[in-house]
């Protein structure tokens, strides 16, 4: 069983479960509530940006815990854990990007003063933010937290994530917002190898924890 099929099986599993409802929702009506006509697109699109860095976190935590014991185990016997927990990070990842791509939409048709640079630099705090969410999920969530600090643990992570100062989601939100007020968005494309890094190390982790307790 492919890692592409497993993961089109967790997307669709974490659709039909409806996990992807509560953080949907939540992006979009907090989004709406934030955004108004005129909006400069930059700083919308750093505020939508931002936001997906919790979704996505929520996100992984839906997916990786939609499936039931007893499908999860004849997955596993089928592909073994580390597949089948790396295709439910993936799908996570996927349905962040689908949301960002919603919002990031919305910004542009409502925001104004859209350039070049700015849209660029929108759909890259989108992916930046997206990355940096898996990354976070994937190591405050089972297999490597389990029980009742495992949202607080993330709680925590998601502020450090868009807090600290060389953090990539934070790095790319404020050169937004910078750039919105100098009319001049900035686009540090550093921060995409940095979050792809960071999610990529994240994700190896959780998978190589589900491997070795056995999910």
């Amino acid at each position: 069983m492919t890692l592409r099929v497993l993961t089109r099986y967790h997307l669709e599993l974490l659709v039909r479960s409806q996990r992807w409802l509560a953080p949907g929702l939540a992006y979009l009506v907090v989004l709406g509530l934030g955004l108004s006509g005129g909006d400069d697109v930059a700083s919308a699109a750093a505020f939508s940006a931002g936001l997906l860095v919790p979704v996505t976190g929520w996100l992984v935590r839906g997916a990786v815990g939609a499936e039931p014991p007893q499908s999860r185990a004849c997955l596993v016997a089928a592909a073994g854990w580390a597949r089948v927990h790396l295709s439910a990070l993936l799908a996570a990842a996927l349905a962040g990007l689908v949301l960002g791509a919603l919002g990031l939409a919305a910004v542009l048709v409502l925001g104004s003063g859209g350039t070049a640079a700015g849209v660029a630099g929108g759909v890259l705090a989108t992916v930046v933010c997206v990355l940096s969410g898996a990354a976070v999920g994937a190591v405050c969530n089972r297999p490597v937290v389990v029980g009742a600090y495992a949202v607080p643990l993330g709680l925590g992570a998601v502020v450090a994530v868009l807090l600290v100062p060389g953090s990539p989601a934070n790095e790319v939100v404020r050169a937004l917002v910078l750039g919105a007020r100098q009319h001049a968005p900035g686009v540090p494309w550093w921060t995409l190898p940095a979050a792809a890094a960071l999610a990529a190390g994240c994700c190896w982790a959780a998978v190589a924890v589900a491997v070795r307790r056995g999910g």
